[in-house]
């Protein structure tokens, strides 16, 4: 029975890397940025948003960026990471999973306005595993889509699509976010 216990007791469990989610309203305009990952045995805990105020007359482009903080189970905050980021507006607070890990979303998107200004991605809603909603402090055009499959194990990676600078053009900036899901994996030691 020892030999079975001790056998037990050499087995970690950590978290590895593993399928992608998505929601199906997100902005066509631009191009996939890098995918980011949390190090190792951390997940995604908390995030913040890059947001350009209304900007009256101008040319609005809502959110820029996102950032997602990678945590440990002690919750330390091991790193920040962020994949393409637009040059307008400023970081919002951070919010913060009262429990547990981030483990979906969903965004709310204004669709096409045609020779009108356009914003594409606005705002996102995530869900924590312990059944909070977070909701960014994003802008206001566009209405929230279907929420992305759920992350059971959390959300590890991320990567934006974010249209360039237009010059003279209608800017969106961000138009579309896509996560990583953490799996486990045991390893024995």
């Amino acid at each position: 029975m020892f030999s079975s216990l001790a056998a037990l007791l050499l087995i970690q469990t950590t978290l590895t890397y593993g399928y992608w989610i998505e929601v199906d309203n997100g902005g066509n305009w631009g191009d996939w940025g890098p995918k980011q990952r949390c190090p190792p045995n951390t997940s995604a805990t908390g995030f913040s948003l890059k947001i350009e105020k209304p900007q009256g007359i101008g040319d609005d482009t809502a959110w820029n960026a996102i950032r997602l903080y990678c945590t440990n189970a002690k919750g330390e905050i091991v790193a920040i990471i962020t994949s393409t980021e637009g040059r307008w507006g400023e970081w919002t607070v951070v919010s913060w999973c009262p429990r547990g890990r981030l483990l979906n979303y969903c965004l709310s998107v204004e669709p096409p306005q045609g020779d009108e200004d356009d914003t594409a991605a606005n705002n996102i809603m995530m869900q924590c595993s312990d059944h909070t909603i977070l909701t960014g402090n994003g802008g206001t055009w566009g209405q929230y889509g279907n929420w992305s499959p759920i992350c059971s194990y959390g959300i590890c990676g991320m990567q934006t699509r974010v249209e360039p600078p237009q010059g003279k053009g209608d800017d969106t900036s961000l138009n579309n976010v896509r996560f990583e899901c953490c799996e486990t994996q045991n390893l024995k030691l």
